[in-house]
């Protein structure tokens, strides 16, 4: 805002006059002038500094970000990571249960089979044993029917 001091000229064609009235006005405008930029660039460099203070307060929470980001990124790696483990875990126990159960039924089977084996040995021989005896029984009758025949 420019503010100039009217002053009343005496002479309007005194030069000298006109000539110091003409320079005090160019003065008084050239203050005022400067008054205005420094206002302007007072007003620039606030504009400045509150854009770098937004720049880095933005800056700043793009960093929490990233690290809040990474945090949870670790985070869920690490779930991972446990979860990977315990089915690795957990597979490893099925697997040693099964080959139990598999040891267990294979040695169940052989103790089966080993028993049908004995038992058919043992059926084999009281088969044999009673053959024995049914053809000790038929020489006996044969031999008592030739004895009572002749």
């Amino acid at each position: 805002m420019m503010q100039t001091k009217v002053h009343i000229l005496k002479s309007a064609d005194d030069p000298v006059e006109v000539a110091g009235a003409e320079i005090r006005h160019l003065k008084e405008t050239i203050g005022v002038l400067r008054v205005e930029l420094e206002q302007y660039s007072f007003n620039q460099q606030t504009a400045v500094q509150q854009a770098v203070q937004r720049s880095a307060d933005e800056i700043q929470q793009l960093k929490s970000t990233a690290t809040s980001l990474r945090d949870e990124l670790e985070s869920l790696r690490f779930e991972k990571d446990a979860a990977v483990q315990q089915a690795v875990q957990r597979s490893a126990d099925e697997i040693e249960q099964l080959k139990s159960t598999a040891s267990n039924l294979r040695e169940g089977l052989e103790s089966q089979r080993l028993d049908y084996e004995a038992m058919l040995q043992q059926q084999d021989k009281n088969n044999l044993d009673e053959k024995i005896h049914l053809q000790k029984t038929i020489e006996n009758i044969r031999s008592k029917l030739e004895t009572e025949n002749a």
